[in-house]
């Protein structure tokens, strides 16, 4: 831990606020993938194309923003974590207006694409200052904060966009955008420290880097916990971008509705984060993991049995249908800070780059998930609960056989 974390503890003020920039740095992805889905009906009626083509604009942005997260890492290991933010924050901001202002298809997937390649460097970031500022319980604590603020935007976003979009066109959507990254380029640069010292930074030299990522890469139980997040981060991801179909095509809702699906999700991901601050220091982090991944699994089971249970001719309810999702994100957001902290832990002078390969995974397998999944599983809800199963059962596996060899301290 650099000596930056000596200057607060969790319970402090400072850290109330150094929390607060964190979170939102971490809400910009998400922020970027959700406000817009709302109006993913209204963009394609306008540039005359169907659903499947605007959903690349949402899975090729995961593609461009995973892939841009392994330069961000050691970049923030070598030249400081804000100088680095905040660079990438003015070009997404370049990019979003490119997107406000698309005239075609082509330019908006453009657009996208460029901010993908920007907002890979908050999620990096932003993981690596809470191991950068805090240290074991305090550090799972934080985590679960952090957590607790950026969950408010996976329901945010898409509430704010849905209004945005029926009172002044989907275009509004990415001037909110904009200023919301403007917002964060001066809370960061009045409010952020930089946490990396001049004598702790790491070469960028291409050879170091690429040596170090194939070390991580080759790091069995590193990328076993980084494999576990993945997937279940898959198994929610499948029904976020989903969503308008979902909602939609399934539910018969309409765009000013996408509250009924993101409010419990994000209720679910702050009772896990509450879970699972209050079980620091009392859980190991093993177990906490072992109990997130028990309320997916019982969240799993509920969901295939609400979808084979229902009768044919009967109409789904939304709360029906969303119930079993919010408490499969209540299990994952109460095992994530554990599966997070015990990642980084095993790469403590690299924790910018461990943080990248980390989110990298994670996103390049959501932009799967989006580009690939959602196309075969939309059209049918049984299909959705029966992926999301799937994607489950091998993010248990992957963790058992962790588990097997895991130190009994963790």
């Amino acid at each position: 831990m650099s000596s930056s974390a000596d200057v607060t503890s969790p319970r402090g003020r400072r850290a109330a606020v150094l929390i607060l920039v964190i979170a939102g740095l971490l809400m910009l992805a998400p922020f970027t993938v959700d406000a817009y889905l709302p109006s993913f009906h209204a963009i394609a009626d306008e540039f005359g194309v169907g659903q499947a083509a605007i959903q690349q604009t949402l899975s090729l942005y995961l593609v461009a923003f995973a892939s841009m997260m392994l330069f961000y890492g050691p970049a923030a290991d070598s030249f400081g974590r804000k100088r680095v933010i905040l660079l990438a924050l003015l070009v997404y901001g370049g990019m979003t207006i490119w997107a406000a202002l698309s005239q075609s298809l082509f330019q908006l997937i453009a657009a996208r694409v460029g901010q993908g390649l920007a907002a890979g460097a908050g999620v990096v970031i932003g993981r690596a200052l809470v191991r950068d500022l805090f240290a074991g319980a305090d550090a799972q604590r934080v985590m679960a904060n952090v957590m607790l603020v950026f969950a408010a935007a996976p329901a945010a976003a898409p509430i704010i966009g849905g209004w945005l979009h029926e009172w002044f066109g989907w275009r509004s959507v990415f001037w909110f955008l904009l200023l919301f990254a403007l917002v964060l380029v001066v809370a960061i640069w009045r409010l952020l420290p930089e946490t990396v010292a001049p004598e702790d930074r790491q070469s960028f030299a291409p050879r170091f880097v690429a040596t170090s990522y194939l070390r991580a890469f080759s790091h069995p139980r590193y990328m076993q916990l980084i494999v576990v997040f993945a997937l279940l981060f898959g198994g929610m991801f499948l029904y976020v971008a989903a969503a308008p179909m979902v909602l939609i095509d399934h539910l018969g809702q309409s765009e000013v509705d996408f509250w009924k699906f993101f409010v419990p999700l994000v209720t679910g991901l702050i009772i896990g984060s509450r879970l699972t601050n209050w079980l620091a220091g009392r859980l190991s982090m093993t177990a906490t993991m072992a109990l997130g991944l028990s309320i997916s699994g019982v969240a799993v089971l509920y969901n295939l049995l609400q979808v084979l249970l229902q009768p044919a001719d009967q109409v789904h309810g939304v709360w029906l249908t969303v119930t079993p999702i919010t408490l499969y994100v209540m299990g994952m957001a109460t095992a994530m800070p554990a599966l997070n902290i015990t990642a980084l832990d095993y790469w403590p002078a690299q924790r910018g780059l461990a943080s990248a390969l980390q989110g990298a995974t994670q996103m390049a397998f959501a932009g799967i998930v989006s580009g690939v999944l959602v196309a075969w599983l939309a059209d049918s809800l049984l299909a959705l609960a029966t992926g999301m199963a799937t994607l489950y059962v091998a993010a248990l596996a992957v963790w058992l056989f962790w588990w097997r060899t895991a130190d009994p301290k963790v």
